[in-house]
């Protein structure tokens, strides 16, 4: 089912485009006290063709998670320009914010409310019928491996991972155009990552969804990514499939990894049950 801001879109519109865009934070010095600029992304240029997976690999501090917030109208760039279905983010960033839905790592709920209530909730600002939310939110947390008891149980009383899967199924039951994924496995035991990717793939083929996906996991990036940008201090050092990138870096994605920024990938925290 087309969205109906994409009805008026000519269907070779990408996804996503991004050109030349720099977002800066302050920083106070510890020696002059003074306030001063710090880069988070450097004139990025990007274009996404709709239904790709595209991943986004970078160490702590390459500015990832900056960008994705970028392209989720959360900041608006100091230069250059974001546009999501030839939507311009800052001009249109309702039509935008319609098209898409991110799941970050740190999933932002009413911790109070059951995850019931949070879908509810969420699902009710998209416009989806209450009835038909609960019955899909079901299935999915079904296959995501989440016992459907866990819907009427308060958020704080679920897992880190737990929780996790309920703000996937968040994402997906708004029928999402572009779906900005933030560490998305980060804490899950790996059978719930597993299902997981499987589902990222689904989703994907099932609702022609374009998806950008941040990880630490290789493996992860590799099984689902269409390709692959590589990340550092606010700059893409390479883009492109992953046997592209292994063909002239490395055998592996880790070597290719190591060869463009000489540094491991952050550690995951710890798995939650």
């Amino acid at each position: 089912m087309n969205h109906p801001y994409l009805e008026a879109v000519d269907s070779s519109v990408p996804a996503l485009t991004a050109s030349h865009i720099s977002k800066s934070f302050r920083e106070r010095d510890e020696d002059t006290r003074q306030w001063r600029p710090v880069p988070a992304v450097s004139d990025i240029s990007l274009t996404v063709p709709r239904g790709e997976i595209l991943g986004i690999l970078g160490p702590n501090g390459s500015g990832k998670s900056t960008l994705i917030r970028l392209m989720a109208t959360l900041l608006m760039p100091d230069e250059g320009s974001v546009s999501v279905f030839g939507y311009d983010v800052q001009q249109h960033r309702l039509k935008v914010r319609r098209l898409i839905n991110r799941v970050s790592v740190e999933a932002s709920f009413f911790k109070k409310l059951t995850a019931e209530e949070n879908l509810a909730y969420a699902t009710g600002l998209y416009g989806v019928p209450n009835r038909q939310a609960q019955v899909q939110a079901r299935d999915i947390l079904h296959r995501l491996g989440l016992p459907a008891r866990k819907l009427k149980v308060p958020l704080e009383q679920l897992s880190r991972g737990q929780q996790q899967k309920v703000a996937i199924a968040r994402a997906l039951l708004t029928s999402p155009t572009l779906m900005l994924l933030d560490e998305p496995t980060t804490g899950l035991d790996p059978k719930s990552r597993r299902e997981v990717q499987q589902f990222v793939l689904e989703v994907r083929a099932t609702h022609d969804a374009t998806i950008v996906i941040c990880t630490h996991d290789m493996a992860e990036a590799e099984r689902l990514c269409d390709r692959i940008a590589i990340m550092s201090r606010g700059r893409f050092e390479a883009l492109g499939t992953p046997r592209e990138l292994k063909n002239q870096y490395g055998r592996t994605l880790e070597d290719v990894f190591f060869a463009l920024i000489g540094e491991p990938l952050d550690e995951e925290v710890p798995v939650e049950s």
